[in-house]
């Protein structure tokens, strides 16, 4: 199914590049009180035309619309990453979207940055009806794993950063934090009385199970913890199986 591209504006300006997958049998006219679209936040250097984000929105489409956006920074949005900052208005703009387009119903799946995302969004915003923060950091500047010590050397190098627009086309911010925005956990209690669903694989290359337990210990209920056995990282590991049952929590969750 080919996704409607849409163009978003941040509230600070930056155009946001998305698509967007009708849920299926949605009618034509008006909006839909019981409909749900489910707004697909991907991790540091992806955006949402790559195949396997694409993947993982035709099987959340089975439940609901789909709104896949590119970060700023990353793909064909405008704007720099600030590598889970500002990005919290790109989903505010993607989810007011999701309203307009007559959706009654919105949940934000996020994996990685994009999971990190999802939780301080819900905190600092609100306006959805349920989380899931998939292999996401609850915490930052971990450098514990090899992968996150590439990771912040694409961040805070300048040759990191040329490294990553050539290779990966993902423009960062060269400044860095100023201030330093709250970390995930110190925001997830902020999330309830939303559902927040908290994903994480046991095989993690970049992130230890420990993120995920300190995410959802700082949360309130109604909160679920799904650790992983065998899964790795975020959007490149997720499997069709995984997201089916991502997909049946948000239908249950977002209600």
């Amino acid at each position: 199914m080919t996704a409607q591209q849409l163009t978003l504006l941040a509230d600070d300006g930056v155009r946001i590049d998305a698509g967007h997958l009708s849920a299926p049998h949605r009618g034509a006219d008006g909006p839909d009180p019981d409909g749900l679209c489910v707004v697909l936040l991907h991790g540091f250097t992806c955006h949402w035309r790559q195949p396997m984000l694409r993947r993982i929105a035709a099987v959340l489409n089975r439940t609901g619309g789909v709104l896949s956006l590119d970060f700023r920074g990353h793909g064909r949005s405008g704007g720099r990453s600030t590598v889970g900052d500002r990005e919290v208005l790109d989903v505010d703009a993607a989810v007011a979207r999701a309203r307009e387009l007559g959706y009654g119903r919105v949940a934000v799946v996020g994996f990685s940055m994009g999971g990190a995302v999802a939780v301080r969004h819900a905190a600092l915003h609100g306006g959805v009806d349920a989380v899931v923060s998939v292999s996401a950091p609850a915490r930052w500047y971990y450098r514990g794993t090899a992968m996150m010590r590439r990771v912040h050397w694409a961040i805070e190098r300048p040759s990191g950063r040329l490294a990553a627009r050539v290779a990966r086309g993902t423009r960062i911010a060269a400044k860095g934090w100023n201030p330093v925005p709250a970390a995930p956990h110190e925001l997830a209690g902020g999330v309830a009385p939303v559902p927040l669903l908290v994903v994480h694989g046991d095989a993690d290359p970049f992130l230890p199970v420990e993120h995920a337990e300190q995410l959802y210990g700082a949360a309130r209920e109604p909160r679920e913890l799904w650790i992983e056995p065998g899964f790795g990282h975020a959007e490149a590991a997720a499997t069709p199986v995984l997201i089916t049952r991502i997909a049946d929590w948000i239908a249950s969750g977002a209600s």
